[in-house]
């Protein structure tokens, strides 16, 4: 029997790579500029958007009708707090929204943002899925990196392995931090189509996030690298 079952086994090979459209990681900046109220605030954003109904059809019209999302916290160190799963539906996108909500805080400390590109790109190349297209969604408020890797150097790695990297700059503070999203354009975004959508208030960010992702999700690129709402 035990001979029979190794048979079988061999004969069925290694598991095969789930299928999608996208594999989006979505990197969103939790370092010490980021309050515990900021860090709900940029949370519920995201899961107002996943639960969208525009960005629902939206992924409903994509070749595989779904997409394998991520969500993860990053600092001095990266926290995954929502782990990859496949998003169809608003039952799927509800289970995501509600676990966004409801996970603790998991990344701490100043900014790494070379190093949390580097684990959007592991998170993707170490997944059993296997997407069309392959991005990271980085959002922050600043172009700090106290420690790991620098930035230019971790988006080439990123952008050589296939992976698009895109960004949202949250423009909060233009007195510390001018120029933010041509910074992002400059040393953060990078790969096929790579484009910069700049939040202006927190009353923009919900609205910003939901234009990136229909964007990401449907593959259609924005005119311009730099596109601001104001």
């Amino acid at each position: 029997m035990r001979c029979l079952t190794l048979a079988l086994a061999l004969l069925a090979g290694p598991a095969l790579a789930q299928d999608t459209d996208l594999e989006l990681v979505l990197l969103a900046d939790a370092s010490g500029s980021i309050t515990a109220n900021e860090l709900m605030f940029q949370r519920e954003g995201y899961a107002q958007a996943m639960t969208d109904p525009e960005v629902l059809a939206v992924i409903g019209n994509t070749a595989y009708g779904h997409i394998a999302v991520t969500y993860v916290e990053w600092a001095a160190n990266q926290g995954q707090v929502v782990k990859w799963m496949r998003i169809a539906n608003r039952e799927d996108a509800a289970v995501f929204a509600d676990s966004l909500l409801t996970s603790p805080r998991m990344a701490f400390g100043r900014n790494a943002i070379g190093r949390a590109l580097l684990t959007g790109k592991a998170l993707i190349e170490r997944n059993d899925l296997d997407g069309w297209r392959r991005v990271i969604d980085f959002s922050g408020d600043s172009a700090g990196n106290f420690s790991g890797p620098g930035i230019e150097q971790a988006r080439d790695a990123v952008v050589a392995s296939g992976i698009t990297i895109n960004a949202l700059p949250i423009l909060r503070d233009a007195g510390r931090y001018p120029g933010l999203a041509q910074t992002y354009k400059d040393r953060v975004i990078g790969g096929n189509g790579a484009f910069v959508v700049a939040a202006h208030s927190r009353a923009d960010f919900a609205e910003a996030v939901k234009r990136k992702l229909i964007l990401e999700i449907s593959g259609t690129m924005p005119g311009q690298q730099v596109v601001t709402r104001r």
